[in-house]
């Protein structure tokens, strides 16, 4: 066997893949929305960190529409992916935190939170 190829520990299609040298492959939900003033639902949306120790933020989703003055309900939002996959800033979610909130005028936190299997060299707080 070529030794430049990574070997593979687990497979667990589609969603994840672990290495026998401790990397972990995820195979789902990684791609990145910016942040932005949505053309269609009129949400705005900004990223703000929270651990930067542990490169960790959150998305927040506010209706354009209201005035900034104006109290609003906020709803905290945790991605799905089973602790183990995708992540608050991919397309999916995104787009269903900018319908959610244009249709409910509420304040919204999308959550970043770390991924279960961690890499071995990450450190623990």
């Amino acid at each position: 066997m070529d030794s430049t190829v990574p070997e593979v520990a687990y497979d667990f299609p589609p969603f994840l893949r672990i290495y026998k040298d401790g990397r972990i492959e995820r195979l789902r939900g990684t791609d990145i929305v910016p942040c932005r003033l949505d053309p269609e639902t009129k949400v705005l949306s900004k990223d703000a960190v929270y651990s930067p120790e542990l490169n960790l933020s959150s998305r927040l989703y506010r209706p354009h529409s209201t005035s900034p003055d104006k109290k609003l309900p906020v709803l905290v939002y945790y991605h799905g992916g089973g602790f183990c996959i995708e992540t608050p800033f991919n397309s999916r979610y995104h787009g269903h935190l900018n319908s959610l909130v244009a249709a409910t005028e509420v304040i919204a936190i999308s959550v970043d939170y770390r991924l279960a299997p961690r890499e071995p060299s990450s450190d623990c707080i």
